[in-house]
């Protein structure tokens, strides 16, 4: 169960970075609240998760979901490119998230 309030954690993440975006530098509204409302989320629901998973290891998973998740969106919503290299250290990057899952104890 924690693992999936982690993982809740960081498609929170994701939704803030992407409506931050849409926010166009805050100034719409509707935006700006979904990305408010995205960040309390985003880290409560980490709190509650590293109540029982090591921050060592609670921390990283999230910023990496966050960090994936944001390429991903801004592939599909933004018509963003990535060249070579970020796709393979994108790869590298879930991977290593995988990897830290796989080897914890939590």
């Amino acid at each position: 169960m924690n693992w999936l309030i982690l993982v809740l954690a960081g498609l929170c993440e994701c939704v803030w970075a992407t409506t931050m975006k849409l926010s166009d530098g805050f100034t719409k509204l509707p935006y700006t609240l979904v990305t408010v409302v995205g960040m309390i989320a985003s880290f409560v629901l980490l709190a509650r998760a590293s109540r029982h998973i090591p921050l060592s290891v609670s921390y990283p998973v999230w910023t990496g979901i966050g960090a994936v998740g944001a390429v991903l969106l801004g592939l599909i919503l933004f018509h963003e490119r990535l060249n070579l290299w970020t796709l393979g250290f994108v790869v590298l990057l879930i991977v290593s998230i995988v990897g830290i899952k796989v080897s914890s104890a939590g």
